[in-house]
């Protein structure tokens, strides 16, 4: 992520929306598309969707673009080593408040540990960070270990999409224009064999909510 874009993420509505655990904000581009951002799902405890995830999780696991930290929170709680990373200090702070670990780092910075994570999530959307699907999968493929996991929920569509959008809250721009990605799962598989990766499970919730879990190939 570049500087600006780690601006965006520290814009005043979004901190505060973390802090009281909701708010009307979304993702939007200038041609109508809309990603809304789902605080009080993101900033209360794990669901059934999660733990499912949670289930799959091997090893030491690094949760990137924690957020208010629920899932680095349900992980601690099981006993596992976990680390939470996001560029937002509340998002930070409520982590460690929650009882996690996390640090303010955007994934494309040096992070603790290299080459030695057993999990890395991209839960939330978060496939788009950065706006480069593969450029992402290939760091975080350097992130794990040589039989490493990747765990992605995608985009309920079948999209491949590059778009440059602002944090809204409600219909006012409140944030730069950045660089986003959707991405469904078969762009994502798609995406990860060019990547160093193999998908080895996909699935879905009753909630709506998609999968896919790559293995790092050797």
């Amino acid at each position: 992520m570049t500087a600006q874009e780690i601006k965006d993420w520290n814009i005043r509505p979004y901190a505060e929306a973390i802090h009281v655990q909701h708010g009307d904000l979304s993702l939007r581009d200038a041609e109508g598309w809309c990603f809304p951002l789902d605080l009080e799902r993101w900033c209360a405890r794990a669901d059934s969707s999660d733990r499912a995830v949670l289930r799959r999780c091997q090893g030491r696991v690094l949760d990137i673009g924690c957020g208010a930290g629920r899932l680095v929170e349900a992980l601690a709680g099981r006993g596992r080593s976990v680390l939470g990373i996001d560029v937002c200090p509340t998002a930070v702070i409520t982590t460690v408040c929650r009882g996690g670990t996390a640090l303010r780092r955007s994934v494309f910075e040096p992070l603790p540990d290299e080459g030695r994570w057993g999990t890395a999530l991209l839960i939330d959307g978060n496939i788009g960070i950065g706006g480069d699907p593969r450029r992402l999968l290939l760091r975080i493929r350097d992130l794990v270990h040589g039989q490493g996991l990747l765990l992605v929920e995608t985009a309920p569509q079948d999209v491949d999409e590059r778009r440059r959008v602002r944090i809204h809250a409600g219909h006012q721009p409140v944030s730069g224009v950045f660089p986003w990605a959707a991405v469904g799962t078969t762009a994502l598989i798609r995406h990860a064999q060019a990547s160093g990766w193999a998908a080895t499970e996909r699935w879905s919730t009753g909630r709506g909510r998609h999968f896919v879990a790559l293995r790092a190939c050797p």
